[in-house]
């Protein structure tokens, strides 16, 4: 074979045999070269690249440039033969295609040198690549520059700092390309797409383009330009949903890609500044065309420079909302868009400063009747806006959006009917409850249009009913809904029942609208599962739609008519994926989601079908949303299955079903866990897992554990080489404050998979104590590490939790660690991060508990850095407040179970005078509890000589009690009386509330009395009733003297509400 092909290769045949001949020695030559079983086949190539032959120059190179790929390594000792193959033929072939051949060569070989040394060798190479494209630019051969464009940018992607020597005149040849007027447009879009890539490249050059301040300014208005590209097409007035890109040419569309893309690369302080120099220009400009690309880029670059932007709201604000008065249409529609881009990337600030500018703008928007198109972006314009919004920036303004709405509503143009409906579907989402007011109002019309819009043009339309009616329904919620609703879900079980077009927009809305009805209906819902469910298990099911073509075959994807195919060139293969499909895919997995989370032991009868198709889609690689679905619905599985056996709900089934559920779960979601490239999606993984655990508890066995465990130190040691990576990067030569913070960000991305790790084992280790501590010996290596100070906050606070956890949950079994982490804790009592402060604060309350005589000798370092956390000066300030409480619980530990080491006359006192605690309500209970126990068994100690301490523990009891809390009233119209009952069964606010309903005998309406007491949270109910009986048992036997002295220390309206509650 191996002589066949050679021999074949040296016959000028077609260029398609002869690039196909070349792939298949290149696929034979990368298994069987770097085992020196084909040694006369690098010979063979260098005397093709020296003869005289242009065919076999040109094959030799597609080989080289394909054995580069594969493998490279076996070609780096050749590296100075080919150094002078690359030049002799880059400077001095007449041929271009034997030059695009060395090109394409070069630029994979480049790629697979490993160390920046050998790199470098071949600095000298590239006048003579760009020679290569500027060469066929003069002699008009732009399919040759085209070609070299391509290689051009895949070295600026892959090797970026190859470039950096000669960046200046490789990107201003870039620029000039690209401002080329006579080139092709093709052309142009690629020595754009060039400078893009360089600017992208930010992981393997941070910060390089950022230095060549002069060359944003010239992209940009490059852009800029490209924005100009636009004409006043008639068909876009005309206002039909098809005509949205009317006018709008291939120019304007890479324009508006390239200003985003350039801004998330550069970021706010690069582009911002060159952006308020030629922005106002284009706006004071006579051309509309200019007005309306100035609005269109500032919607374009708002993502990436969010941060800097919001900063100069007023400017950019001020700037748009100028151009809701211009006379040209299509300006007021751009810059009705700008305002929605700008309410999504620079929310919630622009909503919270600006509401009272931008709402009333976009309800005048929606009164231009001429103008369908206008009107109908001002509907969706305030979808933006509500995304961001509170209720109660909202509801001042819903009268008169609504009103406007509704009107819209009844317009004869679909564009505008289908714009209204999904901005009353976002208002309804964003003002919950306060959109009561208008349902009566909304719903009639929004069923008309459910029940009458069956036509095939106005498919869309009904679509956006149903996902208006059923987020109007969600926020009104179930008892204002439940009659319309059961009206509502007959046409939608009939639309499910009816045959529907595979490209019918129904079929995706109509998912989702049930999945709403049910959140709103909650287990009322059940008898609808049975039509629901097939076809929605038949959408999760859907296969990926993919077609793979050769990259240069004449039937190119992209030419389909399908909008919803999207194609990616991979080396020689295209591939297209139909999109659409992946998305109904992708909705169904998410609604089915919904459905377990809502119905919980409900979801029980469908299990058995959906498990086994979504446990599969967690490696479905096609689509993200698909893999976040499938693993948010892990733990949902299990858990309904769970509630159903134990509610005797599983129709014979018992814990062994969900022991084979979870046998199949935990292991899918681990080995799924191993493979997943996406850091985020790893972290829900590791969340969801968790939650099965949870669930599964002492189910899972030992091997699984063994799996799990496994697969935490790959992570750890996954995520460490990340960050090593990310420090390679920092110490690049132009590294700047934007790239740090970029890497912060990318970092916190990474504390979130490190929170997740500290979860699971703290739910393993209370799982199964003692006897996960085999395991825990092994995570020792990984886990100590992150103690170190040169770790960030989160990894050490997480790596004491886990300590923690084991010092709690394993008791004497974890005694022999004390010793070797300590040391680590008090060390961190002194941490300036308050939250791991207050982690370490927590685990000497848990070894002072359990640690007994290991913990003896330690007690007084202990105290000494408890009191170092307790009298910080800013130790009651907020972000301090829960490190205080801890270390105030841990203290009262010390007392209960080390009083034999300390001077309890000075310890205690300084333990109560602490109290009561308010910012951690667990261990407020804890610590108020211990409190109460101490004055039942009359703690000398703690009373103090002659009683002294007596009037303090009054207050702390008082005030934990919630009896000086704001009692506060919330008067509900037509509430019942039975409301009332309700909020009065707890006996302690039965007396309190006394007080003020007496006060209020002439009260018209029914009213809700709602004691807001920090004493429910402060100490469990049965701790305050014990505190109230203390509180009258001291009134009874203190002496006089004592009672009166503590009566006096407190304050009038105290003692008036604290008499009241002694005397009930």
């Amino acid at each position: 074979i191996k002589s066949i092909l050679l021999a074949c290769l040296q016959r000028d045949d077609a260029k398609t045999i002869s690039k196909k001949l070349c792939d298949t020695i290149s696929e034979l030559a990368s298994g069987i070269l770097p085992d020196n079983a084909w040694p006369e086949l690098l010979p063979f190539m260098f005397q093709c690249v020296s003869s005289d032959s242009p065919y076999l120059q040109e094959s030799a190179f597609l080989i080289f440039a394909q054995l580069s790929q594969f493998i490279g390594d076996s070609l780096v000792p050749f590296i100075k033969d080919l150094h002078a193959v690359f030049l002799n033929t880059l400077s001095n072939s007449p041929s271009s295609d034997v030059r695009i051949a060395a090109l394409n060569a070069v630029i994979n070989f480049i790629q697979c040198l490993e160390t920046s040394g050998d790199r470098d060798r071949f600095q000298d190479l590239l006048p003579a690549m760009m020679r290569t494209l500027t060469e066929a630019l003069n002699s008009s051969q732009e399919a040759t520059a085209q070609e070299a464009l391509e290689l051009l940018i895949e070295l600026a992607g892959a090797e970026p700092r190859f470039l950096r020597r000669q960046l200046v005149d490789v990107v201003g040849s870039m620029l000039q390309i690209a401002e080329a007027e006579q080139l092709e447009e093709g052309t142009r879009h690629l020595a754009v797409e060039f400078v893009i890539t360089l600017a992208e490249a930010r992981e393997r050059a941070p910060g390089m383009m950022r230095k060549l301040p002069q060359f944003i300014s010239r992209l940009f208005e490059i852009l800029m330009k490209m924005l100009l590209d636009i004409e006043d097409d008639p068909a876009w007035h005309s206002a039909e949903i098809e005509d949205e890109d009317a006018g709008e040419t291939g120019n304007y569309s890479v324009g508006q890609e390239c200003l985003d893309r350039l801004a998330i690369a550069l970021g706010g302080n690069s582009i911002v500044p060159v952006a308020s120099q030629l922005l106002p220009a284009y706006l004071s400009a006579p051309e509309w065309q200019k007005h309306h690309a100035a609005l269109i880029a500032l919607a374009q670059i708002a993502e990436g420079c969010a941060k800097v932007m919001v900063k100069n709201l007023e400017e950019v604000v001020n700037m748009v909302l100028s151009s809701f008065q211009d006379p040209h249409p299509r300006v007021r529609w751009a810059a009705i868009n700008a305002i929605g881009q700008l309410s999504t990337d620079l929310g919630p600030d622009l909503q919270m400063q600006y509401h009272q500018r931008v709402l009333p703008a976009l309800a005048g928007a929606m009164d231009d009747f001429q103008n369908p198109r206008v009107q109908a972006h001002a509907a969706s314009a305030v979808l933006n806006f509500s995304e961001n919004c509170t209720p109660d920036i909202l509801t001042p303004y819903m009268d008169g959006v609504v009103s406007k709405l509704l009107v819209l509503l009844q317009n004869g143009k679909q564009l505008v009917q289908e714009g209204a409906l999904t901005a009353l579907a976002s208002v309804a989402d964003s003002s919950q409850e306060h959109f009561q007011k208008y349902y009566d109002a909304v719903m009639p019309y929004l069923k008309a249009i459910l029940v009458n819009a069956t036509d095939k043009s106005n498919r869309m339309l009904r679509a956006k009913a149903m996902e208006c009616i059923s987020l109007v329904g969600m926020a009104v919620g179930k008892e204002k809904f439940r009659d319309d609703a059961k009206q509502v879900m007959e046409v939608l079980m009939s639309l499910q029942g009816s045959q529907m077009e595979a490209d019918d927009p129904t079929t995706s809305y109509m998912l989702q609208a049930w999945a709403r009805l049910c959140k709103c209906l909650g287990q009322d819902f059940l008898p609808y599962m049975s039509v629901v469910m097939p076809p929605l298990l038949q959408s999760a099911q859907l296969k990926p739609d993919v077609t793979i073509t050769s990259a240069d075959s004449d039937n190119d994807i992209e030419d389909s008519d399908d909008e919803s195919m999207e194609t990616i060139t991979l080396g020689d293969k295209r591939i297209g994926i139909k999109t659409s499909v992946l998305e109904e895919k992708a909705t169904a997995c998410n609604m089915l989601c919904c459905y377990a989370d809502e119905l919980k032991e409900g979801f029980y009868p469908w299990i058995d079908q959906v498990a086994p198709t979504l446990v599969p889609l967690l490696k479905f690689y096609f689509h993200e949303e698909v893999r976040r679905a499938a693993v948010s619905i892990m733990p949902e599985l299990l858990l309904s299955a769970k509630l159903a056996v134990e509610k005797g709900l599983a129709q014979g089934r018992n814990e062994s079903y969900v022991k084979q559920l979870s046998d199949y779960i935990v292991p899918a979601l681990v080995e799924a866990l191993h493979k997943e490239p996406d850091v985020e999606i790893s972290a829900s993984m590791l969340d969801a897992l968790n939650e099965c655990i949870q669930v599964s508890g002492t189910l899972l066995d030992e091997g699984q554990v063994r799996a799990i465990v496994d697969e935490i130190k790959q992570v750890l040691t996954a995520s460490s080489s990340r960050k090593r990576e990310r420090s390679e990067r920092a110490k690049a030569e132009d590294f700047d404050a934007e790239e740090g913070e970029l890497l912060k960000e990318e970092n916190e991305q990474e504390e979130e998979l490190f929170d997740q790790v500290g979860e699971i084992l703290g739910t393993l280790i209370k799982t199964f104590k003692a006897s996960f501590l085999a395991f825990f010996d092994e995570l020792t290596s990984y886990l100590t590490p992150m103690w170190g100070k040169d770790k960030t906050a989160g990894e050490r606070r997480i790596a004491i939790c886990i300590f923690d956890d084991v010092a709690e949950q394993c008791r004497e079994a974890a005694l022999k660690y004390y010793d070797t982490y300590l040391p680590f804790l008090f060390e961190a009592c002194n941490d300036e991060n308050p939250d791991v402060r207050q982690a370490a604060v927590y685990g000497l309350g848990v070894c002072a508990e359990f640690g007994g005589s290991v913990f003896k000798p330690l007690v007084g370092e202990a105290l000494s850095r408890l009191n170092a956390v307790i009298q910080h000066p800013h130790a009651l300030q907020p972000e301090n407040i829960m490190a205080y409480d801890n270390a105030v619980s841990a203290l009262g530990k010390i007392c209960q179970f080390h009083r034999d080491s300390i001077d309890s006359s000075q310890v205690i006192p300084a333990w109560l005078s602490c109290l009561p605690i308010k910012g951690d309500l667990i261990e407020a209970k804890v610590v108020h509890d211990q409190l109460c126990c101490m004055v039942e068994r009359s703690d000398v100690e703690l009373l103090g000589p002659n009683n002294q301490h007596v009037p303090k523990i009054f207050l702390v009891f008082a005030e934990v009690g919630g009896i000086f809390s704001q009692l506060s009233m919330l008067v509900f119209l037509g509430s019942g009386v039975s409301d009332l009952s309700t909020a009065l069964r707890c006996p302690l606010i039965a007396t309190m509330s006394g007080i003020v309903w007496e006060a209020l005998p002439d009260l018209h309406y029914h009213v809700l009395l709602a004691v807001l007491c920090a004493g429910k949270d402060l100490a469990t109910e049965q701790t305050a009733g014990r505190m109230v009986n203390l509180l009258r048992h001291l009134q009874q036997t203190l002496p006089p003297a004592t009672l009166a002295s503590t009566w006096s220390s407190l304050q009038p309206q105290q003692q008036i509400t604290l008499q009241s509650i002694l005397s009930s």
